[in-house]
């Protein structure tokens, strides 16, 4: 039986991979939310944010504070890329056969991953933790990196900031109003392309923040965005596609079954989270806090 202190630092293993979850499947469920596009090419955007933020490092040198404006700089050069990509190609989708913007999506994997790799090549890149995280620090007899513990608060942080948004602020109101009655929204006068446009830009932003973030704890290469996307899905599935702390919620459940599946069955710790998402499926097909589309 394991001591304590390693199932409590397996429990925080767990929750830091979550809060990197999070952000991607948020920007995922938020997308499909008010767009109704499942956008294959999320996962994409979060390589890309990896790759810019590693771009930026390099060019930054060894000056101030160079980690945390590469991962800013990343985020913003992924959101102008997201809003670039539904301006110009994917409204053009809306209101056709779900089909159609199932291929665009998948063929804009293919297009940016091709891409990456003629850029940036097909080697494996790494980025340093920033200075003022680079240490660790004991707690139960758990050694925790001060830059996990860093994206243990900033996970949460995000969520209630954009909790706080979507509830509270007129643009909240417009988006939610977007995911009940986009026709009813537009009939008020409401300038809905428009809402559109910065909602896929809001989800790119989160995108290619969580591959920015992700870089001092793994390395940058080709085919993360196929690996990323698939665990985007299974998050959004378990807590409900669309629903904000649904996406919160599964990828807290992600995390644990993940981590504790690795410890149980090692060999087969990805069957633990394909079997929770099944048992999900069956038993509620809209996720534990989604709702059932109509």
């Amino acid at each position: 039986m394991p001591d304590i202190s390693f199932l409590f630092a397996q429990s925080l293993s767990g929750l830091t991979a979550a809060m990197f979850l999070f952000l991607i499947a948020a920007g995922l469920s938020l997308i499909f939310g008010v767009l109704r596009v499942l956008n294959f090419a999320h996962g994409s955007f979060y390589m890309v944010g990896a790759y810019l933020a590693y771009q930026v490092v390099q060019w930054a040198g060894t000056g101030p504070g160079r980690f945390w404006w590469a991962a800013l700089g990343a985020a913003v050069g992924v959101a102008i890329l997201g809003g670039l990509v539904e301006r110009l190609l994917l409204r053009h989708l809306y209101g056709k056969e779900e089909l159609y913007q199932l291929l665009f999506t998948y063929a804009l994997v293919l297009v940016l991953s091709d891409a990456a790799k003629v850029i940036w090549g097909t080697q494996q890149l790494s980025v340093s933790r920033p200075p003022g995280l680079a240490g660790a620090f004991q707690l139960f007899g758990a050694t925790i990196p001060y830059y996990n513990l860093f994206i243990l608060l900033l996970g949460p942080a995000i969520a209630l900031v954009f909790w706080l948004v979507l509830t509270r602020t007129r643009a909240g109101r417009l988006i939610r109003a977007a995911a009940l009655d986009r026709e009813m929204l537009g009939a008020l006068g409401v300038d809905v392309s428009r809402l559109y446009t910065a909602v896929f830009v809001i989800g790119s932003f989160l995108a290619g923040l969580g591959g920015a973030l992700v870089t001092p704890v793994k390395t940058i290469v080709p085919g993360m965005d196929v690996e990323i996307i698939v665990e985007a899905f299974i998050v959004v599935v378990i807590g409900g596609l669309g629903s904000f702390w649904g996406t919160f919620l599964g990828s807290l459940i992600y995390g644990q079954v993940l981590s504790f599946g690795i410890l149980i069955f090692p060999r087969f710790s990805i069957f633990s989270v394909f079997a929770l998402m099944a048992v999900v499926l069956i038993l509620r097909p809209w996720g534990l806090l989604g709702r059932p589309l109509k």
